[in-house]
């Protein structure tokens, strides 16, 4: 009976891999036509409208008569054929002396049919190096992979190339809505990636592995979905983590990608005593646990004291062989800089200091961000 129940949890296993896989392959073949289309029907709107080939309001006449033409047509009014002008024009510098089948036009024949193959299927080397090593290679994947109101929402909301291209890469990868994407845009993600307070540069020798942890650990946490009311806006550790607790799916969400939650008050016996870690994670990237700290307040430095003795702990009673070393992050309210940086010195343990910001204490546009309770079910 034993292995009959085994052998429909792995058929079902499989089946629900293979239909999420099918589901994804289909939303991304559609993404490649319509940014394929977009991009063409944008190089060809830009030459007309740019070069003084159409006269005033020629977009807007070109959207009614395509109304006209193909009655109940959606996505093509002139604010949206204005926006794939904007896409190809962000884009064209990029792709310049690439031979690209999509949406191609002739370079002298406006009236050439436009091409709706494919941009590219493979990377793409960018024409300029970039600053950020990690994004040395354009993925085309990646850039096909995610829909147009993505693209849109980061052409209007990212100022580099490196920025635009580390939400893209984080959205084809981790499967970001358009709500998780303006979730991050406005928390800043890309200039926090590497800005925790830590010394991961001493106590992680691996420099691959230092690398992952920083880019794995941000300096603040918005945990806009907590809102609690305290009398000195410093709400009691054990209510904090009991909110976090009961928005542990959100909290994930903002740890970002390859947080598996292991438990909250996590027991450690140690010579008869019991000690209780407030919240325990595992990384799948970086291979190791990790152990958080709830503290209200400013940071002090005797808290990274008591991490430490955690992360001994931990390494020797529930880290298993193939584990790298657990790493520790003490959140609090605040931390002073220089005070964090000293506390750090002869600290042998990989840890960080971070800050998190509630409900409470956020302006109105940064509450209510995060999907509700139907789209994590569907995220997640």
């Amino acid at each position: 009976m034993e292995q009959q129940i085994d052998n429909y949890t792995q058929a079902i296993s499989l089946i629900k891999n293979a239909i999420l896989k099918s589901r994804y392959m289909a939303a991304k073949t559609v993404n490649r036509e319509q940014l394929s289309l977009y991009y063409g029907i944008g190089r060809y709107i830009s030459e007309n409208s740019r070069n003084g080939f159409w006269g005033t309001n020629a977009i807007e006449t070109v959207s009614q008569e395509l109304q006209q033409e193909l009655p109940g047509l959606r996505g093509f009014s002139a604010v949206n054929i204005k926006r794939m002008r904007q896409f190809y024009e962000a884009w064209e510098m990029i792709f310049t002396n690439r031979q690209l089948p999509t949406g191609d036009l002739a370079e002298n024949n406006t009236n050439r049919p436009l091409a709706t193959d494919e941009i590219q299927s493979n990377l793409l080397t960018i024409n300029r190096p970039l600053a950020t090593d990690d994004l040395q290679y354009f993925n085309l994947n990646c850039f096909l992979s995610i829909g147009f109101t993505h693209h849109y929402e980061l052409l209007i909301k990212t100022n580099t190339i490196e920025e635009r291209l580390f939400y893209i890469e984080r959205c084809a990868t981790e499967f970001w809505s358009v709500e998780k994407l303006k979730y991050n845009l406005k928390s800043n993600l890309y200039s926090k990636q590497g800005t925790l307070l830590n010394n991961f540069q001493t106590a992680i020798s691996d420099k691959n592995l230092q690398r992952k942890a920083l880019l794995s650990f941000k300096d603040e946490y918005l945990l806009d979905y907590i809102n609690i009311e305290s009398p000195d806006d410093e709400p009691d550790e054990r209510v904090l983590e009991s909110s976090i607790v009961t928005n542990i799916q959100k909290f994930i969400m903002s740890l970002g990608k390859d947080f598996s939650f292991i438990g909250n008050q996590y027991r450690l016996i140690i010579e008869e005593q019991e000690y209780f870690i407030d919240l325990l994670f595992f990384n799948r990237q970086l291979q190791c646990l990790v152990a958080i700290d709830l503290k209200r307040g400013n940071f002090k430095p005797e808290y990274l004291g008591k991490m430490n003795f955690y992360l001994s702990a931990l390494d020797d009673l529930v880290r298993l062989s193939h584990e790298n070393r657990s790493i520790g992050i003490i959140l609090c309210k605040t931390q002073k800089q220089n005070i964090v940086e000293y506390a750090f010195r002869d600290m042998a343990k990989p840890m960080g200091v971070a800050t998190y910001k509630t409900a409470s204490e956020l302006p109105d546009e940064y509450k209510n961000i995060l999907p509700n309770a139907e789209q994590l079910k569907r995220l997640l």
